[in-house]
């Protein structure tokens, strides 16, 4: 029985035990693969051949499709209609203790995160390696995008020069950690890292992918490019998905459109911008130090935050005061957050902008047990 480990991170891991039952020979001098029967052999390939649909619909009909309900289960209920079934989900925790004793057949997992936990052997892995297998949303056609860089309407007003200044350095960053992803994830456990070194190298190379391909696969060359058509359904789904008790805010979101949401003249500008109005600024991540925010960490160690004339400050996300809510009550100039928090703050009365998508696809899988 292996040692069940836990990391501190959004969420952490999913597990896996397999049983060998040892052979014995039949009459006949025929030995049963692994010792198993026939009809046992027959039922662990028939289940093996599965089709995602087939093991989407078999778990939703047991009600063991997990996931946190922390901004990204609306994939999860696009994907569970897509296959006829009741959109709903059972919640998961910040462990995988749930999945490795089948209480959650199909478990959601980050790429970058929770899937590197499941497969791999360092320090708060689970070690199941190529046991396991996943149903990528992007795959599934119902993606939504998550990471990317915003502000307030009324900042990138007053401040365009900032924002113009700060977009361009932190693409810089992201661009220099895709292209050398060991030495991020160096300078990012260095900044005080949430989990070990051996899985910041893993996220890094796992972001890597999400900075780079985009929902269809193909390559993305324009760091924090705002993809019209993964956007778009980003917003179709999250109006469809989304669940608002305010009756306002419900109508405004089934009015928002891309112009509401995001600004693209910032990544535009490229190096062409004035000196700062302000030079003094915050950033706050969703979560702690780790990887997924590894652009970041990388513009402000190579100095690229302060050749275009900012002194930039970078504050942890997972306190009392959730990203967008710091960004839009000023207590800080931008934010990290998935698109569909920023369509539900926006929604809500918020006035918050996107000005870079960092995420190009999403980064959402359902891990389960071969």
């Amino acid at each position: 029985m292996k040692q069940m480990k836990k990391v501190l991170i959004i969420a952490l891991a999913l597990a896996m035990a397999t049983a060998v039952v040892s052979g014995c020979a039949s009459d006949s001098g025929y030995e049963e693969s692994k010792g198993a029967s026939a009809s046992d052999t027959a039922s662990k390939s028939s289940e093996e051949d599965m089709s995602n649909g087939d093991r989407i619909i078999a778990a939703a009909k047991e009600g063991k499709v997990g996931n946190w309900g922390l901004g990204n289960e609306y994939e999860i209920l696009a994907l569970l209609t897509k296959y006829e079934q009741e959109p709903k989900y059972l919640a998961q925790s910040f462990d995988m203790d749930g999945f490795d004793d089948d209480s959650i057949v199909l478990a959601s997992a980050m790429t970058y995160n929770e899937l590197g936990l499941v497969k791999n052997s360092y320090e708060g892995g689970y070690d199941y390696g190529d046991s396991v297998g996943i149903i990528d949303m992007n795959d599934e056609g119902v993606a939504m995008l998550e990471d990317n860089l915003f502000c307030t309407k009324e900042f990138a007003k007053k401040n365009p020069n900032t924002v113009k200044a700060f977009v361009y350095a932190s693409m810089k960053g992201w661009k220099y950690a895709c292209e050398n992803p060991e030495e991020a994830a160096q300078i990012v456990y260095e900044a005080g890292s949430s989990v070990s070194s051996d899985h910041q190298a893993y996220m890094a190379s796992e972001v890597k992918k999400l900075v780079e391909t985009d929902t269809k696969g193909e390559t993305v060359t324009e760091y924090g490019n705002m993809d019209e058509e993964a956007m778009q359904q980003t917003l179709d789904l999250a109006k469809k998905y989304i669940s608002l008790d305010d009756k306002t805010a419900a109508d405004k979101l089934q009015t928002l459109t891309l112009d509401d949401i995001r600004d693209t003249s910032f990544l535009a500008a490229g190096k062409n911008f004035d000196t700062p109005e302000k030079k003094d600024v915050s950033i706050q991540l969703k979560w702690l130090p780790q990887c997924q925010f590894m652009g970041y960490y990388v513009a402000k160690a190579k100095g690229y935050y302060e050749e275009v004339g900012l002194n930039v400050d970078i504050i942890s996300g997972g306190g009392d005061i959730g990203e967008t809510t710091a960004v839009n009550n000023g207590t800080v100039d931008f934010g990290v957050t998935w698109v569909s928090n920023l369509i539900s703050a926006d929604a809500g009365g918020m006035n918050l902008v996107e000005v870079a998508q960092v995420f190009q696809r999403s980064g959402l899988v359902l891990v389960y047990k071969k």
